[in-house]
This record gives C-alpha cells, structure tokens and sequence, in this order.
C-alpha cells in the first residue's frame, strides 16, 4: 500500500490571470499560496497530480528545532508557532501537536555532539534537555534497555503527513484562492525579460510571480529556463504498522531506528539517513557538488536501481510546451520500495520496542528526499528572471519547517519584513563551492 493521503477538492476552471501563481501542491508550496492568499492576492496553486502526494506525505511528520543546522533553527522555531496558529485561524487540522521528541543513545560521540547542540541552541533561546542514563533508561523504559543518555526536546512535534497539506488547500479555497490538481505547469512565459506568465497543460495563467515549488522535479524544470540549480534525490523506504502497542513514546528517535505515533494509533517506523542512490542524468551532471555531501553520509546509503531514469524527474531532457511533458507521464512519484530496507527496519523496531510485536505492517512506501549540496534549501528570486521565486532543495527538513518557509515566501513577494533573515537560504550561494558547508543534521 501507498501512503496514506486525504484527498481535496480540485477548483474546476484555471484563471486567466492571477497575482500569483505557485507551481507544486506539497507543504511547502500550500503554505505558501496560503500566506499570499491570506493577504490578500489573488492566487492560483497548480499541481501535476494531488495534493501533497510525494514526499509531503511520505515522511516522518517530525516538526523539529532539535539539532537543526544553524542556518535551518529561526525558521524551524517560527514554523512551530505557525503550526499552532494555523488550526486557529482556519479551523483546519494538520494533526499538529507539541508532543516532544525523545532521542536515545549509547554512543558517547554522539551524546557529545547532541550536548554541543544543546550549549548553541541555549545560546538562540531554545530549549532542550540532556537526560542522564538514569534519566534516559526511566523516560525510554518501554525499550526494556540501559541507555547511556538521551534528549528530550518538549517544545517541539509532530504533524499528520497525511492531513497536513491538504488541510492547507482547504484553508486556500475558504479564502477564495484557487487550487488546480492534475494540473501540470510545462513552462514559463517571458516578455522583456520579466516572467509574464506560467504555461500549464490546460491552458496559460498571466501572471508576474510564479513559485517554484517543485520537490524533486525542481532542477528539471529550472534547466527548461536556463536554470542551473543542483539537486539530488535520494530513494527513502519507511513503513506503518497498525494500533495496539500501548506506553511508547509519541516520537523516538535511536541511531538504528525511529518510530512516531500516527493519527490512527499506529506508528510509522524508518531508519534516519538511510537511502538508496538511483543513477539519474542529473546526479551525473551534478556529482562534484555532491562530492562533500556523499563523503559525509556514505555510511548510510547503498546504490540503488533504475527507478530514477524510470520516473523521469531527473532528466536532462528539453521539452516543448505544447506537448505532454514528464511530469504529465509520471502525475506521482511513487517509486518501489526497498523490501531489504523495510524488513531491516521491522526487525530493528521490534527488537527496540517489544510492544510493537503486537501489530502488523499496514503499509510501506517509497519517495524521494530531494537534497542541495550543502543540505539546506534554495528559496529567494532568481535574478535572471524578476517573478521567478524558487522554493526547493528542502533535503529531507520540508514537512516541519513548510510553514515557515511558506511565510518567507510570501515576505519576498509582497516586500514585507521577512519572519527570517532570507540570505542563508538565497539560491545565489550554488554559484559557488560548497566544500565545507554540508547542514549539520
């Protein structure tokens, strides 16, 4: 089985014209169509197949400040509190709540190193808390084992991958905005320099802003525009076992396997970091920049197969716009799943978590973690061409901090201040080296 997605309403005819146009209907790209909604703009959100389909309801649903790379924690801390405000203003639920995440070691490096995130992120107002082994045996009882330590950060969630984007387009239509599914956008219109309009197979949007929000087709769809932007996806399998496991931590995170509660009473289980490499053109093109990226996280990946060429959203092609493009031949990434993965992952849960023998595997999927060589998103306009916004690159950190990428994205279009400082973010900086500057994460 698939992962689980609610579904949402499609609006049924495109707008001939729009204050704004947001290509992609993941968290990122509904949050952001929801703050340009919310002030006021006239908004169109086209998507190529549903709502929040691919990675926005593929993952953990982790809403986290803890160890969060410097550059990423002002806008993880922002979005906690726009996930909150957000079922008060519109009534909608994403299954958000300040649940608190567990982490639990026997690693002293790794202990060390969660210390020395704990010294910075004091340092920003930010609070977490190192547990002692006894401390850490006590909270993690239900794993039946000594720990040499842990980490406790209350403050921070989890969401329901998915309800959350769709909750959000929901939100969208109530405030009059518009939201187009089975809606792919091929392209963009020029004139003078300027963009003037974004090209969609059903028809063309006049507008002066368009967001790109992509995921993992952003790099593709830049190179039809003379883009360069450097993104690589890696293939990530995780699976869902149903209810009856009782007394186990709402989000639990050990360096063989994390576990979080579902909305239904069951628990999504995944190994962090672990992914299968699938060749594709563009990872070819971009390898050297991901050389320093690959030497950090080797351990935790392993080659893949040909899924990537399979779906097409790492091709190098051109396309025309007048005729079907590849996000119309693939309206979902829904790649196969790596059955040595989900049996390891099983294994290592249950043997965490006894508990957890009295559930079933409800389902297992695939998707694709779309990464920047330096791990850290690409969201400002790209200078090239005014209107054009890019938001994508998010590297696995999306789905928590959505919300407040979302809110900066509306910030840079309506020239208000922005809720964080833009520039670690501003796709200007893959011109350069990123030797050295890999995300701690």
């Amino acid at each position: 089985m698939p992962a689980p997605l609610n579904r949402v309403d499609t609006t049924p005819q495109l707008p001939p014209t729009a204050d704004a146009v947001v290509i992609g209907g993941g968290i990122v790209g509904v949050f952001a169509a929801y703050y340009l909604t919310r002030r006021g703009l006239k908004v169109a959100l086209v998507e190529k197949g549903l709502i929040g389909a691919e990675q926005s309801s593929r993952n953990w649903g982790w809403c986290r400040q803890q160890n969060r790379d410097a550059r990423e924690l002002p806008m993880s801390t922002k979005s906690l509190d726009l996930w909150e405000r957000f079922a008060t203003e519109t009534g909608e639920d994403t299954g958000f709540r300040r649940c608190g995440l567990f982490y639990l070691s026997n690693s002293d490096a790794e202990l060390s190193g969660w210390a020395r995130w704990r010294d910075f992120a004091r340092s920003v107002g930010v609070t977490t808390h190192m547990l002692s082994s006894t401390e850490a045996t006590e909270r993690g009882h239900a794993t039946g084992t000594s720990w040499k330590g842990g980490v406790f950060s209350p403050t921070d969630g989890t969401a329901d991958p998915a309800s959350a984007a769709p909750a959000v387009a929901r939100a969208i239509l109530k405030l009059g905005g518009t939201v187009h599914q089975s809606c792919a956008a091929r392209g963009l219109d020029v004139e003078g320099g300027r963009l003037s309009g974004v090209v969609t197979e059903h028809g063309t949007i006049r507008t002066k802003i368009a967001i790109l929000a992509g995921g993992a087709w952003a790099s593709s769809f830049c190179r039809q525009l003379g883009i360069r932007f450097p993104q690589a996806s890696i293939r990530s399998s995780i699976l869902s076992v149903s209810a009856g496991a009782d007394g186990l931590p709402d989000a639990l995170h050990t360096s063989a396997v994390s576990v979080t509660r579902r909305r239904d009473g069951g628990y999504t289980l995944a190994i962090s970091g672990r992914g299968r490499v699938d060749p594709t053109p563009q990872q070819l093109r971009f390898a050297r920049q991901f050389l320093p990226m690959f030497a950090r996280r080797w351990r935790s990946l392993a080659p893949g197969g040909l899924e990537g060429f399979r779906s097409g959203h790492e091709s190098l092609a051109r396309w025309r716009l007048d005729r079907p493009t590849p996000m119309e031949r693939m309206r979902i990434l829904d790649p196969a799943v790596n059955k040595a993965t989900i049996a390891l992952t099983h294994a290592r849960a249950l043997e965490l978590l006894p508990a957890l023998k009295k559930t079933d595997i409800s389902a297992a999927w695939a998707g694709y973690i779309d990464s920047t060589p330096d791990g850290v998103p690409g969201i400002g306009e790209i200078a090239t061409l005014p209107g054009f916004i890019l938001a994508a690159g998010f590297s696995g950190h999306g789905f928590g901090i959505g919300p407040g990428a979302g809110h900066l994205i509306a910030d840079i279009v309506t020239g208000e201040e922005p809720i964080v400082d833009p520039r670690p973010y501003h796709p200007e900086r893959f011109g350069t080296s990123a030797w050295g500057k890999v995300a701690d994460f």
